[in-house]
């Protein structure tokens, strides 16, 4: 009996290779993250940032009884500076990777889903497309997400033109900004479009025989329609970066575990709506704070 060829071996391995390549993926847009996002700041400096955003002062000289003293004063924010291309191209890439990694893991049930559905039906003689349409799929996902960070720079640079957000870790300085998206937030967490969303996501199989369509053009068009129910799911909590810092990785990591825990565990559901009930809360004690 001959030995099968490489790709019918890498075909049966399917599984194996599709949650590596999302691995791989998850762990480089992280290691991006951690890096500093072409920023300049690694990981400690910007939490140390986020966690202490006062304690940035610059030295300030001082004439006291005729001798050169130095004091410490807080340093200034910075005036918007004109965005080059570079600086553009650097947040969308920020915030491109910042879902990368936080979207991901909740989304590899789905991917390895298809990725089995689409191997079945090569084993069916229901296709002919071999490997590419796993990876279709996953490009059409990841699309829309950057279809997203285009939006959510354009926002940040409204947001620091304005001055309501910090031109550095682009966190809110402004109660009413801050108090508005948290309420904002928990009230979508409660709203039947927000349930409606996440049970596309929490239910693949049903996503996947509703929509299926074959080749790998249909995996693209596939792809995209699950990146926007789950866009559809999380568009106001990536708004909550904003609130605690673009760049802040205590938030974004605590963003992250929220949406893998609502789209896959069980009771997901009813603890993203007692987080909505809890970010309501919050948004009005900081409203009257």
């Amino acid at each position: 009996m001959t030995s099968p060829p490489a790709l019918e071996r890498l075909l049966r391995r399917d599984r194996i290779v599709t949650l590596a390549g999302v691995v791989v993926l998850c762990l480089l847009a992280w290691a991006y993250i951690v890096m500093g996002a072409g920023f300049g700041m690694n990981a400690g400096e910007m939490l140390r940032v986020a966690l202490f955003p006062h304690t940035d002062a610059m030295r300030m000289p001082v004439d006291m009884d005729g001798m050169s003293m130095e004091m410490m004063a807080p340093a200034p924010a910075p005036a918007p500076a004109h965005w080059t291309l570079a600086l553009w191209a650097l947040t969308i890439g920020m915030w491109w990777a910042m879902m990368i990694a936080m979207m991901s893991p909740a989304a590899s049930p789905t991917i390895l889903l298809y990725a089995r559905v689409h191997r079945h039906a090569i084993a069916g003689g229901r296709s002919q497309d071999r490997l590419a349409p796993t990876g279709a799929f996953l490009l059409g996902y990841l699309l829309v997400w950057f279809a997203f960070s285009l939006g959510a720079a354009a926002l940040q640079w409204m947001l620091i033109h304005r001055g309501v957000v910090s031109p550095g870790m682009s966190s809110s300085q402004s109660r009413w900004l801050s108090a508005g998206v948290l309420i904002a937030a928990g009230f979508y967490q409660l709203s039947p479009l927000k349930a409606a969303c996440l049970a596309h996501c929490r239910d693949p199989a049903a996503f996947l025989s509703r929509h299926w369509r074959p080749h790998a053009w249909g995996a693209v068009r596939l792809g995209i329609l699950h990146g926007g129910f789950c866009v559809g799911c999380c568009w106001l909590l990536m708004a909550l970066l904003f609130v605690g810092g673009v760049m802040n990785l205590v938030w974004i990591a605590a963003l992250a575990i929220l949406v893998l825990v609502e789209k896959l565990m069980p009771p997901g559901r009813w603890i993203g709506q007692a987080v909505g009930l809890g970010l309501i809360a919050w948004g009005i004690a900081t409203l009257f704070a």
